[in-house]
């Protein structure tokens, strides 16, 4: 039953057609929308209303150049760093965390994008690259690194299903868990709350900045506390080429006193659409490429290179600690225009061709300016950044498929 208390909210926040929709139903999809209801965050709602008034989610502050720890530097102490990584990852201290949330829709592919065959001549899946890379510090290490796996409530289950029908490609089943992201609403560009179906909220998940809470929320946190782990190597689906729990990368973080490491990429080109490290009023961050200025793309430092040139890839090491002192500020919410299918007043599915509503984001990069510090680490482009984003062209499965035969991986 909707209580006195929701129907305030709903009335307050103009969503009375939740209501006509409510008393529709027959009773037990009555109980499953008035839980659904009864779980909605209304404060996306007060935000969305100072998003459309001033036309901006998220400002930005003073954005200065951050220098990154470039491939010459870490050549010079490479096996120092690699020695501090494996012996923090042989004392149980490193965990990963894979976040695979989404759908490979813009591949084509309607299921879980890490199911998707990369292969040419035989089965690779996205997952299976994945997993191969990181068994290569679990072999060196020799032992297993905990992986955690993130998934949404749309592919949550295709996904453990896809690993347990294949053995979880190797890796021993007892040091993977699954969890699932906490989701968020969408609504139209009037405000109003959207359904997918009839008595079911439109819902997707809240954003890639959304994982450490998910992962706190569903208990999986505490175990990794209990065995010991202390820092989390976050790392996106996608990209096939990535080197995962990377001794170096995790050395050279430790070793420099950070309390957070991202892995960067010189940029190909100065427009590329890539977030870019930076400073913001002092501290770490990324300013995303739509938000680079004219004069900031064309600034120069000292040695004449690009002032703003290293490009992230979404493979980031946090340590634990600093995360649990940042856990109960309120992170950053991005409102962003998207294609939303939904179900009109009359009960018909609608696939809309362009946007139609906006959806609520969480976002990673945010997490790295709430903390003190962040290494800004490079890696060689063509041996870590292989991203399988498009179907054709620039980031797509064919030049994914390129870099992988390479770097002398066979497909």
């Amino acid at each position: 039953m909707l209580n006195e208390k929701l129907i305030e909210e709903l009335e307050k926040y103009n969503q009375t057609h939740l209501i006509d929709t409510y008393n529709t139903l027959e009773n037990t999809r009555k109980e499953n929308f008035a839980n659904q209801l009864d779980s909605l965050e209304f404060s996306l709602l007060d935000k969305l209303k100072v998003f459309k008034e001033n036309n901006v989610s998220a400002c930005k502050g003073v954005i200065e150049p951050l220098q990154a720890m470039q491939l010459k530097d870490i050549d010079e102490s490479r096996s120092e760093f690699r020695k501090i990584g494996l012996d923090a990852i042989k004392a149980g201290k490193v965990g990963a965390v894979l976040l695979a949330g989404g759908q490979g829709t813009r591949l084509g592919f309607d299921k879980p994008k890490g199911m998707f065959n990369i292969g040419i001549n035989k089965q690779v899946f996205i997952f299976q690259r994945l997993i191969e890379n990181l068994m290569d510090v679990v072999k060196e290490a020799g032992l297993f690194i905990p992986l955690m796996i993130m998934t949404s409530e749309k592919n949550n289950e295709d996904t453990v299903n896809f690993f347990k029908e294949n053995n979880y490609f190797g890796y021993n089943k007892e040091y993977i868990m699954f969890f699932v992201q906490k989701m968020a609403p969408s609504v139209d560009f009037e405000g109003r709350l959207l359904l997918e179906d009839v008595g079911r909220l439109s819902l997707s998940p809240n954003g890639n900045g959304g994982w450490y809470s998910s992962l706190a929320a569903c208990g999986v946190l505490d175990k990794v506390k209990k065995m010991g782990v202390e820092w989390l190597n976050v790392f996106a689906v996608d990209n096939v080429l990535q080197r995962i729990a990377d001794p170096e990368f995790i050395g050279a973080t430790i070793e420099s006193g950070c309390v957070s490491g991202a892995k960067v990429v010189k940029k190909a080109t100065p427009d590329e659409r890539v977030g870019v490290m930076c400073n913001e009023d002092g501290r770490p961050s990324i300013v995303e490429y739509y938000e680079l200025s004219d004069s900031m793309r064309d600034a120069t430092d000292k040695n004449g290179e690009p002032a703003y040139n290293y490009g992230v890839i979404l493979n980031y090491l946090f340590r634990i600690s600093e995360l649990d002192k940042i856990y109960n500020n309120e992170m950053p919410i991005h409102i962003v225009e998207k294609k939303i299918p939904y179900i009109d007043e009359n009960g018909e599915y609608v696939n809309p061709t362009e946007p139609n509503g906006y959806k609520f984001e969480e976002l990673i990069l945010d997490m790295i300016h709430m903390l003190d510090s962040c290494l800004p680490y490079e890696v060689e482009r063509s041996r870590e950044f292989a991203p399988v984003k498009n179907k054709e062209g620039v980031d797509s499965i064919d030049t994914a498929r390129e870099l992988l035969i390479k770097n002398g991986i066979e497909i």
